[in-house]
Order: C-alpha cells, then sequence, then structure tokens
C-alpha cells in the first residue's frame, strides 16, 4: 500500500525515533508499504517517520547507481564511522521538487538489524553512503535543509508551505 509521505516542515519529521523491539508481521508489511511508498515517489531512501510512523528503520535502494547497494531494510541503523568529505546535491521525498548542496562524507560504515533480526556491519560510498547518511538523518529528526544556510532554508520552508496549502485545497475540492 502506498502511503502518504509527510511534506516539511511538518512536526513529527523533527522527531527522533523508537528503536524497533523485534520484527512481527506488522512491521513487515510497514516495510513492504515503505517500499512500494519510495518507488512510487520515485526515491533511493525513505524513513519510517516520513510516513509518520514513529520507529527507527528506513529503506534504502541505491542498486540503479554505480557503487549501489539494496534494496535494504535498515532496522535501528546506526553510523559507526564516516570517512572524507563531498558536496553533494541532495534531495528528499519529504520535500519534493526541491535540492541542495550537503556537505556529506563519500564513505561510511554502519550497522543495523535486518528483517531476519541478524546485526549487519557494513561499508557503502558513494550514493549508497550519502544516501545512508540521508535516511540516519531523518530517523534523528533531521532533514537535509538543516545542514545549509538559514537563508535557503527558510525559502524552501515558503516553498513547502505553498504546496502544502495547495495540496490541501486540491484535496477539499475533490468530491
Amino acid at each position: 500500500m502506498i502511503r502518504e509521505i509527510l511534506i516539511w516542515p511538518d512536526p513529527r519529521l523533527k522527531e527522533k525515533t523508537r528503536l524497533v523491539e523485534s520484527v512481527d508481521d506488522e512491521l513487515r508489511k510497514l516495510v513492504e508499504d515503505m517500499f512500494e511508498t519510495m518507488y512510487h515517489a520515485e526515491g533511493v531512501g525513505l524513513a519510517a517517520n516520513q510516513i509518520g510512523v514513529d520507529l527507527r528503520i528506513a529503506v534504502v535502494d541505491t542498486s540503479s547507481s554505480e557503487d549501489g547497494i539494496g534494496p535494504m531494510v535498515l532496522i535501528n541503523p546506526e553510523i559507526l564511522s564516516l570517512e572524507g568529505s563531498i558536496r553533494f546535491r541532495e534531495g528528499c521525498l519529504s520535500i519534493p521538487g526541491e535540492s541542495e548542496e550537503v556537505i556529506r562524507a563519500p564513505k561510511v560504515r554502519f550497522r543495523f538489524r535486518d528483517l531476519d533480526w541478524n546485526e549487519v556491519e557494513m561499508e557503502a560510498t558513494g550514493l549508497s553512503a550519502v544516501a545512508i547518511q540521508h535516511e540516519c538523518d531523518h530517523l534523528d529528526g533531521m532533514v537535509y535543509v538543516d545542514r545549509i544556510s538559514s537563508l535557503k532554508r527558510e525559502r524552501i520552508r515558503k516553498r513547502m508551505k505553498r504546496l502544502k496549502e495547495a495540496r490541501a485545497a486540491e484535496a477539499a475540492s475533490t468530491p
């Protein structure tokens, strides 16, 4: 089922998510919905709080890129180390139509649990490394615009407010 993606600056996107305690059928269904939602929106990652679920879980699929990984389910992910620094133009499914350059690490080592509750530790580079950092930020209550200048952030905030108002008006006029 495709879920609605929250649009920033929805306050739920600023909240740190809760740790997942175990995997059950409900969580597996959530993951299925997250992948379906992410692919429908043509994204490479989606955090649970972007669809209003307060759990530390994200899905990532960068398999179409040269250094890609995925599709992957990241339960309770944590970044262990970051190497280097690059400028990367990021977008976000919660901030549609926008992108800005953000400083990220081109190499990341991280740990997470998979859907079988196995603990996995791995490295990612390039787009995959950026996607992991981006989704972990979401789970910690940050969006990429928190990493840009306040002037640019405020301009994007105004555009997102107009977008939300337009969507609300469209929904109200639809029988």
